[in-house]
């Protein structure tokens, strides 16, 4: 896109994307900007451009490229992104607002006026485009615990649910504790000759999405025989609800419910935390005292009770996410707010550094903070890739002038 002189000497902009920001931290960070000067490269003028181009070529093209679209892993392309995100940003790093040691050292000493212009000449620019080839499918964690968990359906069930006595079901468990318990088995902390072959290979990652298939599952009883007690078992488990939850059916993710689990199982964990096979001291110091007998009519109580889904909720789809991200950032990251920057057709890696570091803090802006917080690592992966995929479109932003 070559830059056109218009009669009101506007700034020609294009769209790609630089970074993800929604409300840009700089502007409130750097007290060196003054209200209303971020709009100052939407005024430029075609000989700013040119000597915004002389400026970039010396000292910003080494990494950003030649034309502004880098070929360099971490390097965002700068070629058509919003003018004042540009010069907000630059401002940023000058007054350190945003820290990166080697754009403090290009920009620590440029005037204002040299800010102002090559933030210009780069929104003048054509966007990089996304990379050939069809369009990438997006990772779903549930699918791939599904997957993962093909190899447990033997013991428990398709979706589960019990079905062989001794064998605990897993559907609705939370998955902090599903996934604390698997992690127990793999390191040898819970003894078990079936699971810690089975988990030896699985990944931090494996196990989470384990986790979360099963806790998306829907509970219901396991379909196993309970000789003992109810009536006895539930005078018996008072002393379980402070953990458990009435009915067996827990209010903490990390502590498991009890309601409509095989009873065997049931019986069998009260036994190895009574001889210390399971490490547990506050299990161990309640179950020591407890009769088979008790055990049996606690656990038919429990085995009895109907189970209830946590309070975990199914990830929303990538496109579900771009939509959140699109209010601020445009219709497929294509920014049409000057202070807003463009996402579409920015470097893949870039983006999932920048969403990091915001759900870390590393970079300041409380609106990104909630938003990036909330993103499993998996989810930060599909929307940098939904973006670096989405074609970038040119914006063109007009400076009116100031009514009488």
């Amino acid at each position: 896109m070559k830059l056109r002189a218009r009669t009101i000497g506007m700034l020609l902009a294009a769209v790609a994307a630089a970074g993800l920001l929604h409300q840009l931290e700089a502007a409130a960070q750097s007290p060196v900007v003054k209200p209303g000067d971020e709009l100052r490269p939407i005024y430029a003028k075609p000989e700013d451009i040119a000597d915004g181009k002389q400026f970039a070529a010396a000292s910003c093209a080494g990494c950003h490229g030649p034309d502004g679209i880098s070929t360099t892993t971490g390097i965002p392309n700068l070629a058509g992104q919003r003018p004042s995100y540009l010069y907000l940003e630059l401002k940023a790093y000058q007054s350190g607002g945003r820290s990166n040691v080697a754009m403090t050292t290009s920009v620590r000493f440029v005037s204002d006026d040299a800010l102002v212009k090559v933030a210009a000449y780069y929104a003048s620019l054509d966007p990089a485009q996304p990379p050939p080839g069809p369009a990438p499918s997006y990772f779903d964690p549930v699918q791939a615990g599904k997957a993962a968990a093909a190899a447990c359906a033997g013991c428990h069930g398709e979706t589960g649910v019990s079905n062989t006595p001794g064998i605990p079901s897993l559907a609705g468990l939370a998955p902090q504790y599903l996934a604390a318990a698997m992690e127990a088995y793999r390191s040898g902390h819970r003894k078990n000759d079936v699971m810690k072959p089975m988990l030896a290979a699985a990944s931090d990652a494996d196990i989470n999405h384990i986790a979360l298939f099963y806790a998306l599952q829907k509970p219901s009883r396991a379909p196993t025989p309970a000789p003992g007690d109810q009536q006895a078992g539930k005078a018996a488990a008072v002393g379980c609800a402070g953990c458990h939850g009435d009915q067996g059916v827990s209010g903490t993710p990390n502590t498991p419910s009890l309601a409509g689990q095989d009873a065997q199982y049931l019986i069998a964990a009260l036994r190895d935390y009574k001889n210390g096979e399971r490490a547990d001291d506050t299990m161990k110091a309640l179950a020591v005292s407890v009769q088979d007998s008790a055990m049996d009519d606690i656990a038919a109580y429990y085995a009895a009770q109907a189970p209830q889904a946590p309070n975990v909720r199914a990830p929303l789809s990538t496109e579900e996410w771009a939509q959140r991200c699109d209010r601020c950032h445009g219709i497929n990251g294509n920014s049409s707010d000057p202070k807003i920057p463009a996402l579409a057709g920015q470097r893949v890696e870039y983006l999932q550094d920048a969403l990091r570091n915001f759900r870390t803090h590393a970079r300041a802006s409380p609106e990104m903070a909630a938003m990036a917080g909330v993103l499993s690592d998996d989810e930060v992966k599909n929307l940098a890739t939904y973006y670096s995929h989405q074609k970038a479109r040119a914006a063109l932003f007009i400076a009116l002038p100031n009514k009488p």
